[in-house]
C-alpha cells in the first residue's frame, strides 16, 4: 500500500511515504512532505513546506506550518498549537504592508526525534525541541527544550528528565 488517505480527506502533495495513513477532513498542501508510517488525525492541516519525518503520530486537530520540521517517532497530542509568526499581523492591514512580501517573517520549529507534545500544548517559534524532549499537557513552549528535557507549565519550565521510552527518570540520559 502507498499510503491510504480518506476519500474526506484534500491530499494535494506527492510526497507522502508508504503505509502513511491520513484521516477524514485533513489537508495536506502540495509542497509538504509526509515520511512513512505516518499517522495524521481528523482535521489536520499540513502547510506546504512543512516536513515530517517517519512513523510520526498526529493527533486530531493539529496544524502544522511552513517552516516546521518535524523528525522520525514524534508524537504530537490533540490539538496542539504551533506558532511560526512571532508577532503576527493581518496580511491584508496597512500596518503589515510589507511583511509577508518574502519569508524573512518565518519563525522556524524543530521537533527533533522521539519527542511527545502533549495535548493542547502550545509551541511557540523559533524553537528547538531536543531528541526525545517531553512537553506536558497544555504547556506553553517559548524557548528551546534540551534533549530528553520534561517541561510543563505557561510558561514552561523543567520538572525532570525522561528517557526515550518517556519514563521519568532522575537525570538526562547519557
Amino acid at each position: 500500500m502507498k499510503y491510504h488517505a480518506h476519500p474526506q480527506a484534500i491530499v494535494e502533495s506527492c510526497k507522502i511515504g508508504v503505509r502513511t495513513r491520513i484521516w477524514a477532513f485533513a489537508h495536506v498542501q502540495d509542497g509538504a512532505t509526509l515520511g512513512s508510517d505516518c499517522n495524521v488525525g481528523e482535521s489536520c492541516f499540513i502547510e506546504a513546506g512543512a516536513r515530517v519525518g517517519d512513523r510520526v503520530t498526529i493527533k486530531n486537530g493539529v496544524c502544522l506550518w511552513t517552516g516546521m520540521t518535524v523528525k522520525n517517532d514524534v508524537f504530537i497530542g490533540p490539538n496542539a498549537v504551533f506558532t511560526n509568526d512571532r508577532r503576527p499581523r493581518s496580511p491584508r492591514s496597512p500596518y503589515a504592508r510589507n511583511k509577508y512580501q518574502n519569508s524573512e517573517w518565518i519563525t522556524p520549529i524543530l521537533v527533533g526525534e522521539g519527542c511527545t507534545i502533549g495535548a493542547n500544548a502550545t509551541i511557540v517559534g523559533p524553537a528547538i525541541l531536543g531528541q526525545f524532549c517531553f512537553v506536558a499537557a497544555g504547556s506553553v513552549v517559548l524557548r528551546n527544550v534540551k534533549e530528553f528535557e520534561l517541561v510543563a507549565g505557561n510558561p514552561c519550565r523543567r520538572i525532570g528528565w525522561v528517557n526515550k521510552r518517556g519514563e521519568r527518570v532522575p537525570r538526562p540520559p547519557q
